[in-house]
């Protein structure tokens, strides 16, 4: 992979994608099974836009959508539900848009990566909230029950405008976090070396 800070800073760069890969399924499989108070407080989200921001080519998708892919199969098979439902290729896209977004945003500041982050963070939760909202029959098909979805929720579960919440400081939080390691990790391997000082006698 090229890359114009070098090929030290290219493999410094996937080294620490693939750390975050480890920690992000780790973490998104921890929090399914046992960290069940904060639904949708996800890295996952801000790995895509991260990997769009940081890896070139092919490696910017297949990283986050691998890793996505993975947890899915691990955490569909617990809970006995299929891999593939009715709208998990509506929910890819939504990850292959943060990453097509996380790369228009290389060499940006952080005011646009992070108003990024707020309009991806929307857009995901309407369009996973419309999905449960269309066809759903606890829900009246109408605007009236579409806004339903999108804010109080059904009966006897929490509102779903928590879920964009948890969502949101998710992935504000851990993009901050995954940029801030990567900026660091840039900054210390193009540090020049210090020179030996002599030692007298």
């Amino acid at each position: 992979m090229k890359n114009t800070h070098g090929s030290e800073m290219n493999k410094s760069s996937l080294a620490l994608v693939l750390v975050l890969v480890g920690l992000t399924s780790g973490y998104r499989i921890v929090s399914a099974l046992w960290l069940t108070s904060l639904p949708n407080f996800s890295p996952v989200m801000a790995l895509a836009l991260c990997c769009g921001m940081i890896l070139p080519g092919l490696w910017a998708a297949a990283i986050p959508l691998g890793c996505l892919f993975v947890t899915d199969l691990l955490l569909n098979a617990h809970f006995g539900q299929p891999l593939v439902g009715s709208g998990t290729l509506v929910i890819y896209a939504c990850y292959l848009f943060a990453i097509g977004s996380g790369a228009l945003l290389r060499n940006r500041g952080w005011k646009p990566v992070m108003a990024t982050v707020f309009a991806n963070a929307i857009l995901f939760y309407l369009v996973t909230n419309t999905m449960a909202w269309s066809g759903n029959p606890y829900y009246p098909q109408s605007l009236g029950g579409w806004i339903q979805s999108l804010t109080v929720g059904r009966p006897g579960f929490p509102p779903t405008w928590t879920f964009f919440r948890n969502s949101l400081f998710g992935d504000l939080g851990f993009t901050g976090t995954f940029l801030g390691l990567s900026h660091w990790l840039k900054n210390r391997s193009q540090a020049p070396a210090t020179a030996p000082q002599e030692r007298s006698i």
